[in-house]
């Protein structure tokens, strides 16, 4: 289980940020930073918070408290970006950092006790915590960016209609071991 565990979450990590990057690249920069209304979160403020969540959280991951001082998570909620590659180079530079923290750990690594605001969590604890927040905020932002777009979105899973397609597909081939985004 150690062995596929690691190999497992970055994969999983990866399938969520292509799927921002999937839904950042559909939308223009005005798209992006569209609200519902003055108190809802754009796609903007969504990057914005979880690239300062990665950067808290992984920046010396094993050393030191995730949540660092540094982190001023109320800005995270104001869209202070210019451009779009400006948001695009935080989105990365928020991915770089969590990548950069996870890809080197080793199975002894993933039952050491790491804090965020003091509280101790497993390593695994600690990753399983940030996948879960990072696929919440992924998920609304491909839901806003699906509402924005509306019939010129494209599908970032499964079309409707082509489940029985899709099935075909996978039941023509062989039985084996694979990561399910080994195929996308």
């Amino acid at each position: 289980m150690e062995k596929s565990y690691l190999s497992s979450i970055i994969k999983q990590f990866e399938y969520y940020k292509s799927l921002g990057d999937k839904t950042l690249s559909q939308l223009t920069f005005e798209n992006i930073q569209w609200q519902s209304n003055e108190d809802s979160n754009s796609i903007a403020i969504m990057v914005k918070h979880i690239a300062g969540n990665m950067l808290s959280r992984w920046t010396n991951f094993l050393t030191q408290d995730g949540e660092k001082e540094w982190r001023h998570r109320d800005d995270e909620f104001i869209d202070s970006f210019k451009s779009n590659e400006d948001l695009i180079a935080i989105w990365e530079s928020g991915w770089a950092c969590l990548f950069n923290a996870i890809k080197p750990l080793q199975n002894v690594d993933l039952e050491r006790i790491i804090y965020i605001r003091n509280q101790g969590h497993t390593v695994t604890e600690a990753i399983n915590r940030q996948l879960a927040h990072y696929s919440y905020h992924i998920g609304q932002m491909v839901f806003l960016g699906k509402l924005i777009k509306g019939d010129q979105w494209q599908s970032l899973s499964i079309p409707k209609g082509d489940s029985s397609k899709y099935n075909q597909g996978k039941f023509a081939k062989e039985k084996e071991i694979r990561h399910f985004t080994d195929d996308l």
